[in-house]
């Protein structure tokens, strides 16, 4: 029987949709480019037309992840009728960027199989959310909420710490010591944007509700 044609968007497409799936399956590492061509059902030729090495196909499964976060936080960026602080709240508040399946890959990014991966979505992120969060500060010093020098570098830095120090069991912290650093790197990016104490609040919610408790 003949393989079926497909538009080399669409095979591209193919491509890319079925190796992140063995990639969250299997782990990336265990992954050869034998099993995805097995799955797709293609000559390795095909594979190698699209993609030079399972490290390009990786990338493209990072940029087409993060295509949606990057998209939806520049809506927000641009959303003429919210104040910087309004932006910041939706942006770093309880409300999550993406969907349930940026979500899903976020949560297989930690495995220990999916390292390069993982690490390859941290850089990505912050290259590319950076500029958008920095839109919104400089909306902030325009507003006289924020006072900050450099704002693109400021959020690059801010990012960059707190997706590490942060990142889900990399230093094993107990859920105590987490929250410690999660009120820290709120009052960093206080100081750093040069915003009152407490401004950020949002980013810590549960926290601001056991003192109104206590």
């Amino acid at each position: 029987m003949a393989r079926k044609t497909k538009a080399p968007e669409e095979r591209r497409l193919e491509i890319v949709e079925t190796s992140e799936r063995l990639f969250l399956e299997v782990g990336y590492t265990k992954c050869s480019v034998d099993m995805i061509i097995k799955e797709i059902g293609v000559a390795k030729g095909t594979f190698y037309y699209y993609f030079k090495s399972k490290e390009e196909i990786l990338g493209a499964i990072v940029d087409r992840n993060l295509d949606q976060i990057v998209a939806q936080a520049g809506e927000l960026a641009n959303e003429p009728t919210l104040t910087a602080m309004e932006k910041m709240a939706m942006l770093l508040g309880n409300t999550h960027i993406g969907d349930e399946n940026t979500r899903e890959i976020a949560e297989m990014m930690h495995l220990p199989e999916n390292r390069e991966m993982h690490e390859l979505t941290n850089i990505q992120t912050v290259l590319r959310l950076s500029p958008v969060i920095a839109k919104i500060v400089e909306q902030g010093i325009r507003e006289k909420v924020f006072v900050v020098k450099y704002p693109l570098e400021t959020v690059q830095f801010l990012l960059t710490g707190a997706q590490f120090l942060l990142d889900g069991g990399l230093f094993e912290f107990s859920p105590q010591e987490t929250q410690v650093r999660r009120e820290v790197t709120q009052r960093t990016i206080e100081i750093s944007f040069g915003a009152p104490t407490g401004s950020f609040d949002f980013m810590n919610p549960d926290l601001k509700g056991k003192e109104n408790n206590e």
